[in-house]
């Protein structure tokens, strides 16, 4: 038998201003709510609406069989809130109907477990309090910003009290091993470990509409059949991906909504497949055996390490000054400022400022709102100053220029 299960993470970061040196200490408003509540809107109209839909309605079709999982940073579920409500109303009703699971992250979609396990914590707890509070669901799995794992983070969330974590599927850790199984974090007690298998996830998420392919064009049943050529080669198979591949990333006109819905009925053909939610998957297998990540891993690029929001000088500084203030702003109790000094701690910040042009340079140029990651870097940096300027004048605490 072999189970898959597909996890879907949908974020979107409040995009800055291009915020001028000029500017520091004359205005305040760094975040580009225009541009923000366009891009929500559209993504909403290409993707949200017409994907839930399709996931409720294959729900129902099969009984109940098809099975789906989601991880929702609190900034976008506060902006779908405010933008777009019939999108936390449609996933009201997918909740309804017990066939799907939604994850625990970082509110502010950030890297605070590098920095700071206290912030980190805060942002885990407010996230857990926000998916109860809209879709009346405690979840009990966790997955970190960006897949960023190790054992640290895992033993970490253990003590969070969650029974299972997502991670990348890095050749470099699994060597001869396979993705397809449970395993056990190094020096954690219970919690299970789910590896994505990254090369069928980016079959869909990447190469689905790529004509120069040698696979293309990628069917329903072309892909329901790698998935059951590897019964008896492992227990669950992890396609985790954006929920924006289904519309925005990959078009309606490419045929990724068709390939949805028929791809589940093709799956079921084989009477030894099913599909499953995290929760459902490591309660059904047993860890195969325990995997080490001594080192942070993470879904990005070829090199599946931290290198495409740290990897150079310019994001290192930023992120090191972003996080230093910490102990002034929360001694502020001021929650407006609190808020907007977690909205730039969010991780698209530092990945727009990656210099990274080969390999997967295009990833980076592609989702890259500036015209280069200087100019991410400058308007981060005049956001940071005039931040620290308005601190000052609140009165409330004092930060050194």
């Amino acid at each position: 038998m072999v189970s898959i299960c597909f996890y879907f993470q949908i974020h979107q970061p409040p995009r800055l201003r291009k915020y001028s040196v000029f500017e520091i200490g004359h205005h305040n408003n760094y975040f580009d709510d225009q541009k923000n509540e366009a891009i929500i809107r559209k993504v909403t109209k290409k993707c949200y609406l017409p994907a839930n839909k399709i996931i409720l309605d294959l729900i129902n079709k099969t009984g109940g069989k098809f099975k789906a999982s989601y991880s929702m940073s609190g900034i976008v579920l506060e902006q779908l809130e405010k933008f777009a409500p019939e999108v936390i109303d449609s996933f009201k009703r997918l909740a309804e109907t017990g066939c799907v699971e939604f994850l625990d992250e970082t509110y502010y979609h950030t890297l605070s477990f590098l920095y700071s396990k206290e912030e980190f914590k805060e942002q885990v707890e407010m996230h857990n309090k926000k998916v109860r509070q809209l879709f009346n669901f405690r979840p009990k799995v966790f997955r970190n910003t960006e897949l960023v794992y190790n054992n640290e983070l895992a033993n970490f969330v253990e003590g969070l009290g969650y029974k299972g974590i997502l991670a990348e599927g890095a050749d470099h850790i699994l060597g001869w091993r396979s993705p397809n199984f449970v395993y056990h974090p190094k020096g954690s007690a219970n919690i299970k470990l789910l590896l994505k298998n990254y090369s069928l996830s980016d079959d869909i998420a990447f190469r689905f509409g790529e004509k120069s392919w040698k696979e293309f064009p990628l069917t329903a049943p072309k892909f329901a059949d790698w998935i059951s050529k590897i019964n008896g080669n492992g227990n669950v198979i992890n396609l985790f991906m954006d929920y924006e591949t289904f519309g925005e990333h990959q078009w309606e006109d490419k045929g990724i909504f068709e390939f949805l819905k028929h791809l589940p009925e093709e799956i079921l053909k084989h009477k030894d497949n099913d599909f499953v939610t995290p929760s459902e998957a490591i309660k059904k297998y047993d860890p195969v055996g325990e995997l080490d990540f001594h080192n942070f891993v993470s879904w990005a690029d070829v090199e599946r390490d931290l290198s495409a929001w740290l990897g150079n000088r310019m994001q290192q500084e930023a992120i090191k000054e972003t996080y230093l203030l910490e102990p002034h702003v929360k001694l502020s109790k001021n929650p407006a400022l609190i808020d907007e000094w977690r909205k730039l701690q969010t991780s698209d910040h530092f990945y727009y400022m990656c210099t990274k042009w080969f390999n997967d340079g295009d990833v980076h140029k592609y989702f890259n709102p500036y015209d280069s990651p200087y100019e991410a870097f400058i308007t981060y940096m005049n956001i940071l100053n005039d931040f620290r300027i308005k601190a000052n004048k609140l009165g409330e605490i004092k930060i050194n220029q």
